[in-house]
C-alpha cells in the first residue's frame, strides 16, 4: 500500500554573508510559571444527571432471533449417557478436550442455521443437531411465524424441514429436517455443573454469519427474564440470529440454549448480558414432547 500521508519537508535557511551575524534581542516575555492546578470538573447536575440516569436504567429485553440481518447481503440468531427423547446421545470425555480450538472443532458440525420464509415475513435463527436422521432442537420463537423452513448444516448441505413439536412456554421447538443422514448429534450435558465463573462458548448464525463462535463466561445463574426462568446469563456475545444455538462448556457439551439477550435501547447488539435456557430444562421438555 502507497503511503499516502505528507511529511514536512525539512529546509535549512540560506545565512546571509554580507554583515555578521547578531545575537537575538532579548525576549520581552515574562519568565515562564507553571499554570494553575485544575478545577476539577463539576458533576452533572439537573436534566443532564436525569439523562445519565435514564441511559443507565433503560434495559430492554429483546430475543435474540428472528428478522433480517444487516450483514447479509443477499436478504437477511451430562455426565455419563444422555437420553434426548427416544434418542441415545454419548458424551465426550472430558480430557478430550485440550483447547477452545477443539470444542469448536468437535461442536460446529452439530450447529444449523434455521430459516424461516413466510409470506409477510422472515427470520433468522440457530440450532442445535439432536440425532443423526435430522431431528433439530431450536428456539420456538424462530419458528412462531410459520412459513417455510429451512434447515442449513455447517458443511453447507441444506434441506427442508418441518416443526414437529413445540412448548411456546418454555420457548423450545423441534424440527424435522428431511432427507439427511449421517449428522452428528450435538453431546447435551448438565446445567447443575456450572458455576459462576466458567468458561462457555456461544455458537450460532448472529445476523446471518453461520459458523460463529463467542466465548465468555457464566455470569450469574437463575436469572428470570421475560417469563422464561432458572437463566443462565453469560458474557459471551449473543446477536440476533444467535437464538436456538448451543451454550456449550469447555468439555464440549451443551448446557444450555441461546434465547434472548438484555440491551440499552441505545443499541441492539450484544452488550454482555446473555441468557440461555439451561439445558436440563430444556432435555425435560423434549422428553415430554415426545419426538424420537
Amino acid at each position: 500500500m502507497s503511503d499516502t500521508m505528507l511529511r514536512p519537508t525539512s529546509t535549512t535557511p540560506a545565512v546571509p554573508t554580507a554583515a555578521p551575524l547578531s545575537p537575538p534581542p532579548p525576549s520581552s516575555t515574562p519568565p515562564w510559571s507553571p499554570p494553575p492546578p485544575a478545577t476539577p470538573p463539576s458533576p452533572p447536575t439537573g436534566r443532564w444527571r436525569r439523562r445519565l440516569v435514564a441511559a443507565g436504567t433503560a434495559v430492554v429485553l429483546m430475543v435474540a432471533g428472528g428478522g433480517t440481518g444487516a450483514l447479509v447481503v443477499d436478504r437477511f440468531v451430562d455426565p455419563g449417557r444422555v437420553v434426548t427423547g427416544t434418542t441415545a446421545v454419548t458424551p465426550v470425555a472430558a480430557a478430550t478436550i485440550d483447547s477452545l480450538a477443539t470444542v469448536v472443532a468437535v461442536v460446529s458440525p452439530s450447529i444449523v442455521t434455521v430459516e424461516v420464509t413466510g409470506a409477510r415475513e422472515s427470520s433468522l435463527g440457530s440450532g442445535v443437531v439432536l440425532d443423526t436422521d435430522g431431528l433439530v432442537l431450536t428456539n420456538q420463537h424462530v419458528v412462531d411465524s410459520g412459513g417455510r423452513v429451512t434447515v442449513t448444516l455447517a458443511d453447507g448441505r441444506t434441506a427442508r424441514a418441518t416443526v414437529v413439536a413445540q412448548d411456546a412456554a418454555a420457548d423450545v421447538a423441534l424440527l424435522r429436517a428431511t432427507g439427511l443422514t449421517g449428522l452428528t448429534p450435538a453431546t447435551l450435558g448438565s446445567d447443575t455443573t456450572l458455576t459462576v465463573g466458567d468458561t462457555v462458548l456461544a455458537f450460532g448464525s448472529p445476523l446471518g454469519l453461520a459458523g460463529t463462535v463467542t466465548s465468555g463466561i457464566v455470569s450469574a445463574l437463575d436469572r428470570s427474564v421475560d417469563g422464561l426462568t432458572g437463566l443462565v446469563q453469560t458474557d459471551a456475545a449473543i446477536n440476533h440470529g444467535n437464538s436456538g444455538g448451543a451454550l456449550v462448556d469447555t468439555a464440549g457439551r451443551v448446557v444450555g440454549i441461546n434465547v434472548a439477550i438484555a440491551t440499552t435501547g441505545e443499541d441492539e447488539g450484544s452488550v454482555g448480558l446473555g441468557f440461555a435456557i439451561p439445558v436440563d430444562t430444556v432435555r425435560e421438555v423434549v422428553a415430554r414432547l415426545g419426538v424420537g
